[in-house]
């Protein structure tokens, strides 16, 4: 992969960063998304930040290579404090981060997040923390994505500023699975949709296995639920015929 050529999950990001915009691509890394989008004509203008100095020199030195320092600017620092007013940032990726971390960036950048007219969020893990997040700080989930590669299943998440609740209206499924799920993707229910979530079933029919072990107490009973909810919301999805 290069800025050339994006892995498939990049791919699908830069596909829906809309055209003309200004971005703040946090975590960059290796600043690929950005320097590809640049190169490909779609944005104007781009803020590449990472809080390790590591990659933020690497991509430093990717970006001067294809004498891009005019159109995107590097920045150390963590989550959305690196983003100024001056900056005039439309549209924000946070990608490749645990789904609680992402959330704590957005609520550690609310001032940042005030002109910001799109975010695109790729969680590795918990998706459905960020799903919350919206609902409660009204930005509304528009599009969702789920894809496999390279044996690894990621959730994209695309949001603008709006009623928090609106995706989860039309949705035949209980809400609660749609947040766990994605109200998208459930109507979708694609082949990288459920191989994710039958494999998913199978860890919690796993540790349930190894609650009846253990000694009964208010967390064990609390997991105990929790897991066998989680169960019965996607066997709801998996027997919703209306879709």
């Amino acid at each position: 992969m290069n800025e050339n050529i994006l892995s498939k999950r990049l791919k699908r990001i830069a596909e829906e960063v809309p055209a003309a915009s200004r971005l703040a691509d946090i975590g960059t890394d290796h600043g690929y998304l950005p320097m590809y989008l640049m190169k490909q004509g779609k944005i104007n203008w781009a803020l590449a930040s990472d809080v390790n100095a590591g990659p933020l020199e690497s991509a430093k030195k990717n970006i001067k290579s294809e004498n891009l320092e005019d159109y995107i600017e590097t920045r150390l620092g963590h989550g959305l404090s690196v983003i100024d007013e001056a900056d005039h940032i439309d549209t924000i990726v946070i990608a490749g981060m645990g789904g609680s971390l992402i959330c704590e960036i957005l609520n550690s950048g609310k001032e940042q997040l005030e002109n910001v007219e799109q975010l695109i969020l790729q969680p590795n893990i918990h998706a459905s923390v960020i799903r919350r997040w919206m609902i409660d700080h009204k930005w509304e989930l528009v599009q969702e994505h789920i894809l496999e590669e390279d044996e690894r299943i990621y959730e994209i998440l695309v949001a603008k500023p709006g009623e928090g609740d609106r995706p989860y209206q039309n949705v035949s499924a209980r809400t609660e699975a749609s947040i766990l799920f994605g109200p998208f993707l459930i109507q979708k229910r694609s082949p990288a949709f459920m191989k994710k979530w039958k494999r998913e079933k199978e860890i919690w029919q796993r540790i349930l296995q190894e609650l009846e072990k253990a000694s009964t107490d208010q967390d064990t009973e609390k997991k105990r639920a929790e897991l066998l909810t989680n169960i019965q919301l996607f066997e709801e999805v998996c027997n919703d015929e209306s879709r």
